[in-house]
């Protein structure tokens, strides 16, 4: 453990005594599935905003495509706010898995470690691989926007 990290978790110890009870293991417990719900929310909340960044691009590509349709007056904004779209959600992403990550590093501590009842590293955690894998095609739809790859 880093320097920094092993001066929070002294400061952690020191604020609070942690009793091996049901009780105590039992709450860890809830913790952590509460992280696992607030990553899966924010999951949403970036399928979403990637998912409507998108859609704009290709909404408004189309509708100027279409016979008929007046010019319009700013041709790029479309594309300008399907990009920040994308953009929010890839770094809303990149956020909630930093925090996702500090927070199940916090949980897997020393003063928790007795009442985990389990090794960090042995527990599952699909909702974090969900995570990176719509990072990716976030990614992927930015540029994919970005440069045009249609």
């Amino acid at each position: 453990m880093d320097r920094e990290g092993s001066t929070i978790a002294l400061e952690a110890a020191r604020r609070f005594e942690v009793r091996q009870t049901p009780e105590s293991h039992f709450a860890w417990l809830r913790t952590r599935l509460s992280l696992e719900r607030t990553l899966m929310s924010w999951v949403r909340t970036a399928t979403a905003l990637i998912g409507f960044g998108f859609a704009i691009v290709q909404y408004f590509d189309r509708l100027s495509q279409t016979p008929g349709t007046r010019a319009p007056y700013f041709p790029a904004a479309p594309r300008y706010l399907g990009l920040a779209l994308i953009a929010s959600g890839v770094l809303a992403l990149l956020v909630a898995i930093a925090e996702y990550r500090w927070a199940t590093r916090y949980l897997a501590g020393e003063p928790f470690t007795p009442i985990a009842g389990v090794a960090e590293g042995r527990l599952p955690k699909p909702v974090l691989g969900v995570a990176i894998l719509l990072t990716a095609i976030g990614l992927f739809a930015f540029f994919a926007v970005l440069f045009r790859l249609t």
